[in-house]
């Protein structure tokens, strides 16, 4: 990763700050912040239509609702055709139908509603796990760096003895 694409990132991962700081302050602070966001905690206040979308989307969406829907609409040709010539709707069932296509009419849209909360929902999961990662990422990378750099004066270090141990022997006068 460029040292300049770095530190852009870092900067927006620190919310666009425009100080100018070293790359050890800046990771600091990186480390520091907390980019992390419980996304199933709902900070905002939903109004009553939001909350009728999300129980009607809940409960259509659920074998409960299959059921029961299928047990009124049993219930409803039953009724009707053992009621024969004093039936509230007779056979073709013409206001079955109208009931249920106002149903279908409103539930659509609320379950559409729904849906598009959801999907809010979602980008701002999605948002926060970029954020995450990025900033676990730029901390591995700045750790591996460090690494590098603890290996590589290890080395000289080691090297440095080497070159004493062998510098620094005398041969023994023997007598």
């Amino acid at each position: 990763m460029a040292g300049k694409n770095r530190s852009k990132l870092i900067k927006e991962l620190l919310k666009n700050t425009e100080e100018q700081f070293d790359d050890e302050e800046l990771m600091r602070l990186l480390i520091e912040q907390k980019v992390t966001v419980n996304s199933n905690e709902e900070n905002e206040q939903r109004t009553f239509g939001q909350k009728a979308a999300d129980a009607v989307a809940r409960f259509a969406g659920s074998w409960a609702f299959i059921f029961s829907f299928l047990l009124v609409m049993l219930v409803w040709i039953v009724l009707n055709i053992l009621l024969a010539t004093h039936a509230f709707d007779a056979y073709p069932f013409i206001l079955l139908n109208l009931l249920l296509s106002c149903i279908a009419a409103i539930q659509a849209p609320l379950i559409m509603m729904s849906q598009n909360r959801q999907e809010a929902k979602d980008r701002a999961r999605a948002e926060n796990d970029y954020r995450v990662n990025l900033k676990n990422e730029l901390v591995i990378d700045d750790l591996h760096k460090k690494l590098d750099t603890v290996a590589e004066n290890q080395r000289r270090i080691l090297r440095l003895l080497e070159e004493e141990k062998a510098g620094g022997q005398a041969p023994e006068d023997t007598p």
